[in-house]
């Protein structure tokens, strides 16, 4: 398995991915060009953030997102994980884990984190027992939005 940095060539399998994830985990479906903006932008932009993806025999078979939210307490970056999928076929095979530490040694190679944060549905149970095996706990924060 190989884990590496989104590229420009990984726009629709990421597209896909993040249609799929919506689909899955909020029953949502996603307006495909404006997500295939999104993550193009992103692609484009390594100051937002960037896509870690993982490859089995150069098949890409799961995707993260990292963004980044400065914290002035701590004088560094909070790192958020969103839109992780990874392919039901593949699941249960450690590559999330993988990704995930891809994104810790990002951080340690960049200064450090504040934290790695993400956000996960309720009732995805499974995706939070996989963060709670690999060290994350549940916030003590709630999440408030306005549309």
């Amino acid at each position: 398995m190989k884990i590496r940095t989104g590229q420009q060539s990984d726009l629709a399998a990421l597209v896909q991915f993040n249609q799929a994830m919506a689909l899955e985990t909020e029953n949502l479906t996603l307006d495909e060009a404006l997500l295939t903006k999104g993550v193009n932008t992103l692609l484009l932009e390594p100051e937002k953030g960037c896509y870690l993806v993982a490859e089995v025999d150069g098949e890409i078979v799961g995707s993260l997102m990292v963004t980044f939210e400065w914290s002035d307490w701590r004088a560094m970056n909070y790192y958020w994980i969103q839109s992780v999928y990874i392919r039901p076929e593949n699941r249960r095979q450690g590559i999330y884990g993988k990704l995930y530490q891809q994104v810790k040694s990002i951080a340690a190679e960049n200064g450090g984190a504040a934290s790695f944060r993400l956000y996960v549905e309720q009732e995805n149970t499974k995706a939070q027992q996989t963060y709670k095996a690999l060290g994350m706990e549940q916030s003590y924060y709630l999440m408030y939005e306005e549309k």
